[in-house]
Order: structure tokens, then sequence, then C-alpha cells
């Protein structure tokens, strides 16, 4: 008899569960609490790299059905989630997702939905990298220069540098000028704001 497994995944500590255990159930699957798979790690990271993600996989067996509300909760991106999701149906295992009208991702139609998904994503992907490519290429050619702008002015650098190579320390002109020791040390090695 197939077995109901639920991943709830949440980012931060003071996100709760709760809300998507109420959804599962309210979708109409009956998950024993013993099969409920709780977590709170970024979504950024890979799902192989979760360890409550990990320990389900130990878990599953051919034929049991595992739930999500969302597929992010399922993978860092679409291409995550495709890899998940196939590595599940090779095992025999059923993938439902709430946010799809809890279709069943392993069949043919969700996975046909899900490749067009990872293309959508990919196309997203490559189209952020031109913009942003554009847009350094556009300040670089107006004279500006790309990356973070240094926190203190000219004047107050040049008077940073002369006080390090009078003696003054690092934290003491950090406290001093009120940035980071960081900055200081920027300014103490020659380097821009840029290369932080």
């Amino acid at each position: 008899m197939a077995r109901t497994f639920a991943y709830c995944r949440v980012s931060t500590t003071g996100q709760p569960t709760e809300n998507q255990m109420l959804e599962i159930a309210g979708a109409g699957f009956s998950v024993a609490p013993q099969r409920v798979v709780e977590e709170t790690i970024s979504g950024s990271t890979q799902a192989s790299a979760r360890p409550g993600f990990a320990r389900l996989l130990e878990r599953l067996e051919e034929g049991d059905i595992l739930v999500c509300t969302k597929l992010d909760r399922l993978g860092r991106n679409a291409i995550d989630v495709r890899s998940t999701v196939d590595a599940l149906a090779a095992r025999g295992v059923r993938v439902h997702c709430l946010a799809l009208c809890g279709v069943d991702l392993t069949s043919p139609a969700a996975r046909m939905t899900m490749q067009v998904i990872a293309a959508v994503a990919e196309f997203e992907r490559d189209l952020l990298v031109e913009r942003t490519k554009a847009g350094l290429a556009r300040a670089v050619a107006e004279g500006k220069t790309p990356g973070r702008r240094w926190s203190l002015s000219d004047k107050q650098r040049a008077d940073v540098a002369k006080k390090l190579a009078a003696g003054a320390k690092v934290y003491g002109l950090a406290k001093e000028f009120g940035v980071s020791r960081q900055t200081i040390m920027r300014i103490r090695d020659g380097a821009s704001p840029a290369t932080a």
C-alpha cells in the first residue's frame, strides 16, 4: 500500500510549517505525523544538500507519494526541482504539488509542464545576465565605475591613509570614521570599493 509523505520547508525559524500541512490536508491528502518532514533551510540550498530532505529520501520507497505545497519547496530553481522530481520518479515515487492543482509531477503531462517551467526559468536567467552586462557596459561608457561606492569621501580616505602611515590602528580609525574595519583595510591596501 502506498504511503504518503509531506515535505514542508520554511526559510527562517520564525516561519511555521503548520499552514503547509493545513493546505495538504485541505487538498485531501492524509499524512501520518511520522511521515511529515519539516525543515528550516534557505530555498537557495539545493534539495540534495538539505539534511531533512536527505533523510526523507532514505525513507521513500517505490509506490510512495510525496506531497508539497509549492515547487520552490522542492528545489532552489526549476532545474533543481526537475532533477529532484526525475530522481524520485526513477525510484517509483510520485510527487504531487498543490500549487499545480495537486498534479502528479511524475506524470507525462506534468513532466511536459516541468520542461516548460525549466525553459522559462533558463530564459529569464539569460535575460537577467544580458541586462546586467548591458547595464555595466552602459555605465562604463558613461564614465561611471561599476561596483560599490566608497562610504568615505576622497578627503576622508586621504585622512585615513595619513593616519595609517602615522601608525594609527585600523580598529580606532573605523570607530572614528564610523565605518567597518574592512573599509579601513581596503584604504590601507590600496583597493577600490568594488573589490570588497
